[in-house]
């Protein structure tokens, strides 16, 4: 199946909903090691530094689909896998809310630094994406996952930091446009 940019944009009315497997349940007031993740500005990123100074919201997701490319073989059917395009716009969109509310911003999957790049470009987001191709961030908090085709993927949630510790966590992430709403409702 191809993908355009249009249906990658938009949310299926049957969108499979995921449920709350307790995966995340050890993440609240967990002090966040000191990671360097590399960002879509070349640079790396420490999460745990950014943090000490101010509120530091991070929404993993699985991977931002690229228009012309095809989604993995039962993408569609993985419950929290369809929506990381809307859930990145919806952040887009709400960036000068998130800063008012003395807060950065980043998206974090397991894709490379180059894909994201090119997402960043496409949807003109204002903040950095970090790549944990090597799933260091992913391990080292024991993020919950899921597998196809031999790669793994960040199942979605959203992460807020302060001074290195979570001091929230939304998972799972129903429907993901809305995430950024969430977060600003719960930052405010």
């Amino acid at each position: 199946m191809t993908i355009t940019h249009q249906n990658l944009s938009t949310l299926p009315d049957n969108l499979p909903q995921p449920i709350d497997d307790g995966a995340t349940n050890h993440l609240m007031g967990l002090e966040v090691p000191p990671i360097l993740l590399q960002s879509t500005d070349g640079q790396e990123v420490c999460l745990t530094e950014i943090s000490q100074s101010q509120r530091t919201v991070i929404y993993c997701y699985p991977m931002t689909g690229k228009p012309g490319d095809e989604l993995p073989k039962g993408w569609e059917e993985i419950p929290g896998a369809r929506g990381c395009t809307p859930q990145s716009c919806s952040f887009r969109d709400s960036h000068h809310e998130l800063l008012s509310l003395n807060t950065v911003v980043f998206g974090l999957s397991t894709q490379t630094t180059e894909s994201q790049q090119e997402a960043t470009q496409r949807l003109h987001l204002p903040f950095l994406l970090l790549s944990d191709s090597q799933l260091v961030f992913a391990n080292t908090l024991n993020l919950p996952t899921f597998e196809i085709n031999g790669v793994v993927f960040i199942k979605r949630l959203t992460i807020i930091l302060y001074q290195g510790k979570i001091i929230k966590v939304f998972y799972p992430v129903f429907p993901p446009d809305k995430n950024a709403h969430e977060v600003i409702t719960w930052l405010s």
